[in-house]
Order: structure tokens, then C-alpha cells, then sequence
């Protein structure tokens, strides 16, 4: 591996950049997302779906950074020279994790099996047909991308249209779609030069912040309006801490963050908020 850049140096940044870069971290996260839906729906956890959950996020961004890598070149530097050292290792793992996941789950006669197939999906619209050129496009589709993960839960126990899984459901894909329009603040350089209309080029990065915490202050309230009707149980005002967690970092998405701040500090979010729910779940809350 090439030596770390000044903002990697140090045991700590490296290791922090590996994660990262290699995409084991975000896989983390989302397989966090998967854990934290099943603790609140009150599912008993089990190896399988979250396996799924890491080998698909593997797969996908794997890909994504390999078809990426010239955007990378301008706005992550650090990361494209990793990436055409390693992506392909990192991406071939993916693809053999992916397949023993969605072979396992046919094997096994897991319930809604053929929805393991949407990944695959995602991964070729996101990184082979380039349809996030497109404004919005590109975080809708991250969005709902997450929003599956407990709709993938759900299919998997049995219980789909259930609130304890609808409302995940919905969370997830509100505040990814604004953790992506953040990320694209780090990327206004390159994305510009390769002609995509992102809503920080669009609107401005300012812009893009203060939307983003309108939106979630706005989600905020919403969770706390369906705890009060009882649609959901009061445990999911957790789901308060992950926004808190937003709202601190939202002001700092400045163009000069580097990729450990958008790749570790945002998309840390997930394991924040997967560390709460495990914390309810121990103390009996």
C-alpha cells in the first residue's frame, strides 16, 4: 500500500483509511442497520441475513469504486490509488461473499431469496448505466438502496408490513438519501468535471447543509409523533440519537473534509447508532 497521505498518517489513520477505502467499514455499517432493525422489532439476530447484508454492501461498492475510479482520481486520491492496487481483490471477495449469500439463502429455502437479487440490480444501475448524472437520482437510489435493508429483514422473518419494519424502513431511506447529497459535497471537483448535476453543484453546499438539517429535524419530529400515537413502541426514540448524531456532523461537510471524515465519521452513523440500540437492549430499557 502506497504511504498514507498527511491526513492518514498514524497507526489510528491508517487503520481508519484500510477500512474505508477497502469499503469493510461501510459493509459494517449496513450489516449495523440490519441489526439495529431486527433489536428493535424485537427479531432474534442470526448469522444469515446479516451476512447477506455485508456480502451485498461488499459487492456493490466494490464495484461502484472500480467504475469510479477516474471521479476518484480528482476528488479521493488516496482512494483511487488503492483502489488500482487492491479494488480487485476487494471487489472479487465481494462477488464471492455475494454469491455464496444469495446461493445460501436459495439452498436454504430462505423466504423472499429472489429479493437477494436487487443488489445486483442497484450495483449495475449506480455503476454501469451511470444514472446518477441524473439530479437526485444518485441519492434516491442510495436511499432506498439502505431503506431495503429492513424490508430485506422483514422478508426474511416473515413480517414485512409491519410497522417495526415500515418505519425503518422509511428512516433509513429519508436519512440516507441526505447522508448522499453530504457526500457529494466532498466530490463538487470532480463531479463537475465529469458533468454530473449533484444538489451541491445545483444548490450550493450551504444550501445543501442547512436542507439537510431541516429534513432532519423534520424526521425527528416525525419519529417522535408516531411514538406518541403508538404506531411504533416508545424504544424506537433511539432512533433520536442517530439524528442528534446527524445534526452535530451536518456543519462540518465542508469541500476541505477528507475522506475519512465523509467515509468514518458519516457513515459511522450506522455503527452509533447500532451501539445505542445494543445499549437499550443491556439495560433493559
Amino acid at each position: 500500500m502506497e504511504a498514507p497521505s498527511g491526513s492518514e498518517r498514524g497507526p489510528l489513520r491508517s487503520i481508519a483509511a484500510l477500512l474505508v477505502h477497502s469499503n469493510l467499514f461501510i459493509s459494517a455499517s449496513a450489516t449495523g442497520v440490519a441489526l439495529s432493525t431486527m433489536l428493535l422489532a424485537r427479531l432474534s439476530p442470526e448469522f444469515l441475513p446479516l451476512f447477506i447484508v455485508f456480502a451485498a454492501t461488499l459487492f456493490v461498492y466494490s464495484l461502484n469504486r472500480l467504475t469510479d475510479i477516474e471521479e476518484d482520481v480528482k476528488n479521493v486520491p488516496g482512494r483511487a490509488s488503492f483502489t488500482d492496487r487492491y479494488g480487485r481483490s476487494f471487489f472479487l471477495a465481494g462477488v464471492a461473499l455475494y454469491v455464496a449469500a444469495v446461493g445460501g439463502a436459495f439452498v436454504l429455502g430462505v423466504s423472499g431469496a429472489p429479493f437477494l437479487l436487487l443488489p445486483a440490480g442497484v450495483a449495475a444501475l449506480y455503476s454501469l448505466f451511470r444514472v446518477k448524472r441524473f439530479l437526485l437520482v444518485k441519492n434516491l437510489i442510495v436511499g432506498v438502496s439502505w431503506g431495503i435493508i429492513p424490508l430485506g429483514v422483514g422478508f426474511y422473518y416473515g413480517t414485512v408490513l409491519v410497522p417495526e419494519i415500515l418505519v425503518p424502513f422509511g428512516f433509513f431511506t429519508i436519512m440516507l438519501t441526505v447522508a448522499a447529497a453530504l457526500f457529494d459535497i466532498k466530490d463538487i471537483e470532480g463531479d463537475t468535471a465529469e458533468g454530473i448535476r449533484t444538489v451541491p453543484i445545483v444548490f450550493g453546499p450551504r444550501a445543501t447543509r442547512i436542507g439537510s438539517l431541516v429534513v432532519t429535524v423534520l424526521v425527528g419530529i416525525a419519529v417522535v409523533g408516531i411514538v406518541a400515537v403508538g404506531v411504533v413502541s416508545r424504544r424506537f426514540l433511539v432512533l433520536l440519537g442517530f439524528l442528534a448524531y446527524v445534526a452535530a456532523y451536518t456543519p462540518f461537510a465542508t469541500e476541505d473534509r477528507g475522506p475519512l471524515f465523509y467515509g468514518f465519521v458519516i457513515d459511522g452513523e450506522h455503527i452509533f447508532l447500532t451501539l445505542l440500540v445494543i445499549a437499550m437492549e443491556a439495560l433493559g430499557v
